[in-house]
């Protein structure tokens, strides 16, 4: 089928869902504690400052990074739920694509960094689907900068059936492309080191375009896109000028780090699942007026318990990543059934699904799965303007 796919909601028809082959460890350096600075620092309260110390420059003062190892044994489970994952998207008669796999020890290298790469495994990071069009985000960790490499074979029939496929420009990435604000000013003490002063480097340019497609609610004929940093700010200057006429891009500021998909979800037209009832003073005014779906907090039965050492990258909400697969059917963790009885009392078919690490590996069931073609004749225009 060709590439279509406006909104979060539609009858799902076909989508890609991410791979964990050979993932072995997390890459720290700058890009990465960045990234996940609001999670990590709220981990676990009890433990001491620094626990997680940053990586320092190497003795010629050039980026350095060092990885943390993950335990085996939570890869082995991770690969079992991502193919079960698979597996039940086939049984409600999806069509499952899948990316290539990272052989062992890939690394990028750059004039001004390396990093090891890791598996494609948050599909949706990297990539926005609008319509008929694919577009390649602009990274903001360095280990993944080229991971949509490993979706080539998939875009690549989607172009031959006649979809669009746009890359935005890739930043540089050194030190001083980031934005250090929103690290700096919206969490304080934990168990991070403090973000210091970029490195300089012969390659600096100033804030660089940073963005993920997880950071956008896709509405139809609307585009609802968070921004915390101007790196985000940038890339979202190149999306209206990219989309004019064809789709309407409205800004939230700072309702998260980043990703918007742990936030508020759209699960029908007029319905939405938020964290909290306050998420919607951040949204559009259209939104206001839809149905708000606000499950019970989480408990600590709902996740595994871990070892100090083990660096959890997600907050306690990443269940709220859920994917519908049509307008009345959500796919939800099986480990959190106040969150399956809430949406079951609106009315929704609840497909229980197995994902055990999801704190350690940063993604829920929207993250690492990209929606490729859902039935639809074009974008619907739920705002009215």
């Amino acid at each position: 089928m060709s590439l279509n796919s406006y909104d979060e909601w539609s009858p799902l028809k076909e989508v890609i869902v991410g791979s964990a082959q050979n993932y072995t460890s997390h890459e720290r350096e700058l890009s990465f504690d960045l990234f996940f600075h609001e999670n990590i620092t709220q981990d676990n309260v009890s433990r001491s400052e620094w626990y997680y110390p940053r990586v320092g420059p190497s003795p010629e003062g050039a980026p350095r990074a060092a990885r943390s190892p993950i335990k085996q044994r939570y890869v082995e489970e991770l690969n079992e739920d991502v193919e079960g994952i698979a597996e039940v998207l086939e049984s409600l008669s999806v069509k499952v694509h899948r990316p290539m796999s990272v052989q062992d020890a890939a690394e990028v290298r750059t004039p001004a960094w390396s990093a090891g790469v890791v598996p494609p495994l948050n599909v949706r990071d990297n990539t926005l689907i609008l319509g008929d069009e694919i577009i390649e985000t602009p990274p903001m960790i360095r280990s993944r900068y080229f991971e949509t490499q490993f979706l080539t074979p998939v875009f690549a029939d989607y172009f031959r059936r006649g979809a669009r496929w746009t890359v935005m420009p890739r930043p540089l990435m050194t030190d001083a492309s980031f934005d250090l604000s929103y690290a700096r000013t919206a969490t304080a003490g934990g168990p991070v080191e403090p973000i210091g002063e970029p490195r300089p480097s012969p390659y600096d340019v100033g804030h660089e375009m940073m963005f993920d497609g997880a950071q956008c609610l896709r509405l139809g004929k609307d585009l609802v896109v968070n921004i915390s940093t101007a790196n985000h700010a940038l890339a979202v200057d190149w999306l209206e000028r990219h989309l004019e006429g064809r789709f309407r891009v409205h800004r939230v500021h700072r309702l998260s780090d980043s990703h918007i998909d742990s936030m508020v979800l759209a699960l029908r037209p007029g319905t939405l699942l938020v964290r909290s009832k306050e998420v919607a003073e951040y949204l559009p005014e259209p939104l206001r007026s839809w149905d708000l779906i606000v499950p019970p907090e989480a408990t600590s039965n709902n996740f595994p318990r871990y070892e100090d050492d083990d660096l959890i990258l997600t907050s306690r909400y990443i269940d709220l990543n859920v994917l519908s697969v049509g307008p009345d059917t959500v796919l939800v963790n099986e480990a959190c059934p106040e969150l399956m009885r809430t949406l079951e009392s609106r009315g929704f078919t609840v497909v229980p699904v197995r994902h055990r690490h999801r704190r350690l590996f940063g993604g829920g069931f929207h993250c690492f799965t990209l929606d490729t073609v859902r039935e639809g004749s074009g974008p619907e225009d739920y705002f009215g303007g």
